[in-house]
């Protein structure tokens, strides 16, 4: 009987598409194994995925073992990049006693509101639930949904007439709790690591360029050497119980102190994680899989020097692309270039003021800075984005 490599997904995404399953396809035939995908959304991935396709109520980790058990196949691995399907993904291995993340450490990661508790006695942040916020709270105050992602409703205010007004702004258009957290003055960087259980290693950072406030939108992120106070943030990690498969941390640092913004115990999204594995020269993708079956870490390759961006196209208005690049690789002098749309030609959307704006990203790779931005620049230049 065959053993069978699992892959949890929700939504179609980039990473998954383009980078998760061809990696799982690659393993297949070195491990002589099925990949299936389990998604409650088999009609969007089926054109994609030419492999076996599962309908499966992924949220719930128990329709997830359900799946698992009455397949053919024994259970190799099973493995998702979704940051809502972390925690169910995590108990369907623990049943089956296979490699993967600690399911408290996956709901911690998940939920700001037991995040920020959990780390109380070590890096303590003011935070409470939006609905009960205390007269002294220390405004200005970052308003957020408790489980959210890529910046969708999140705002900075001032004081209670505005937390009020922009809470019944949110609830207007979701439900779900929200939480209010002190804001965190400092430069904003990323944090990728990657661990097998038994180390956690370092793969590098990104310094993020943010929307000026109230919103929080990520317009840039450029490579980095990992700040000197990367410790502190490796031992928060630790205290959340995170250490295995790959993780994004987003953090600031102010005055010789990391703080905490939020944990994605996942890759990075919004294309950086090809970005990095460019930049590693490693199947990125493929190794996170492989400590999912159970591997060592290998040894990764430092990067040789250079400099990288992930430079995002937003839409500054609500319309229809009418226009736009198509995907696209290339090498502009000692520059290596691409180009990866996130809205097709013919897309009809709403303006978010989030991260959902993005219509697309420039990764850049090359010697240097100045080399960089100008083939950013000559790329903007030849190519047009419309709305109408």
């Amino acid at each position: 009987m065959a053993a069978s490599l699992y892959l949890v997904a929700g939504k179609t995404t980039d990473s998954v598409t383009h980078g998760f399953l061809p990696a799982a396809v690659h393993l297949a035939n070195a491990y002589d194994l099925d990949v299936v995908l389990l998604t409650d959304r088999p009609a969007e991935h089926a054109g994609v995925h030419p492999g076996r396709i599962v309908e499966c109520d992924v949220t719930d980790y128990r329709d997830i073992v359900a799946r698992m058990a009455a397949l053919d196949g024994t259970p190799r691995a099973v493995f998702s990049n979704s940051d809502f399907l972390q925690a169910p993904t995590a108990l369907a291995a623990a049943y089956f006693g296979l490699p993967g993340k600690d399911w408290r450490a996956a709901t911690r990661a998940k939920n700001k509101a037991l995040m920020r508790h959990h780390l109380a006695g070590v890096d303590p942040v003011f935070s409470a639930d939006a609905d009960h916020v205390p007269p002294d709270a220390p405004y200005p105050l970052v308003l957020k949904p408790r489980e959210g992602v890529a910046s969708e409703d999140v705002y900075l205010v001032d004081g209670p007439e505005e937390l009020a007004a922009r809470r019944a702004q949110i609830r207007a258009r979701r439900s779900g709790p929200l939480v209010a957290e002190e804001y965190l003055p400092g430069r904003l960087h990323t944090l990728e690591t990657l661990g097998d259980g038994r180390e956690i290693r370092v793969l590098g950072s990104f310094r993020t360029r943010l929307s000026p406030p109230p919103h929080f939108i990520e317009e840039r992120l450029e490579w980095a050497p990992p700040p000197p106070e990367t410790d502190q943030v490796l031992a928060q990690l630790d205290a959340l119980g995170i250490g295995f498969g790959a993780c994004h941390t987003e953090f600031v640092v102010h005055k010789g102190r990391a703080r905490l913004i939020e944990v994605n115990y996942r890759l990075i999204g919004d294309h950086c994680d090809f970005l990095l594995a460019d930049l590693l020269g490693v199947p990125l993708h493929e190794l996170i899989l492989r400590v999912h079956l159970g591997e060592s870490l290998p040894a990764t390759p430092a990067t040789t020097g250079g400099h990288a961006v992930a430079d995002v196209v937003i839409a500054e208005r609500a319309g229809t692309l009418t226009a736009a690049p198509s995907a696209v690789e290339l090498t502009d002098g000692a520059v290596r270039l691409s180009y990866l749309p996130q809205r097709a030609v013919g897309e009809t959307f709403e303006l978010t003021r989030t991260n959902r704006d993005y219509l697309g990203t420039i990764r850049a790779i090359g010697p240097a800075q100045d080399d960089v931005e100008a083939a950013i620049a000559r790329f903007r230049a030849a190519h047009t984005w419309t709305i109408t």
